[in-house]
């Protein structure tokens, strides 16, 4: 076992772990965030997308001693104190899910999309989550919430009808 500490979410986190636990285990097994998601845990899925220095990475194929010094979001991170951040109240508005199971990853990869591209277009937005499968097949909605968010985004902090 390893001492380990990781930053996740704007924490803190130390903790003993062994040099092959994946990030994936970590978050899930040892620190208890269990938004992150476990598919087929070998980088085809996903699920299990976080952001590490606000680029979207597979946790199951991330070592978590890799990310000792990095910066880790997780979907629990995205929350605004008890408020779903923006990808996550698009997505809940635009119904962009059905078993749900997919939809960490897919928020995560849109969350990362937008933080490397504020305005990104539909064909952006497209590849940006094409590394995350949808086996109920809700990419419509998916796509829609992802354009909704950007809007979000785009409009958050505007006041006073969008005069600064």
């Amino acid at each position: 076992m390893t001492r380990l500490t990781l930053l996740v979410n704007g924490r803190q986190c130390t903790l003993l772990a062994e040099p092959r636990w994946t990030l994936l285990h970590v978050l899930r097994e040892q620190i208890g965030l269990t938004g992150t998601k476990t598919g087929c845990e070998r980088g085809e899925c996903g699920a299990c997308t976080v952001l590490i220095d606000n680029v979207p990475r597979y946790a199951c194929l991330t070592l978590a001693m890799e990310c000792e010094g990095s910066e880790i979001v997780t979907l629990e991170g995205l929350m605004e104190g008890e408020n779903l951040g923006a990808v996550q109240q698009a997505f809940l508005e635009h119904d962009a899910f059905q078993c749900g199971y997919c939809t960490p990853g897919q928020i995560m990869a849109v969350e990362g999309l937008l933080r490397k591209n504020p305005a990104p277009t539909p064909d952006e937005i497209r590849r940006g989550v094409s590394g995350n499968l949808c086996r109920c097949g809700a990419y419509t909605h998916i796509l829609q919430a992802a354009g909704h968010a950007v809007e979000q985004k785009a409009g958050k902090g505007v006041k006073n009808g969008g005069k600064p």
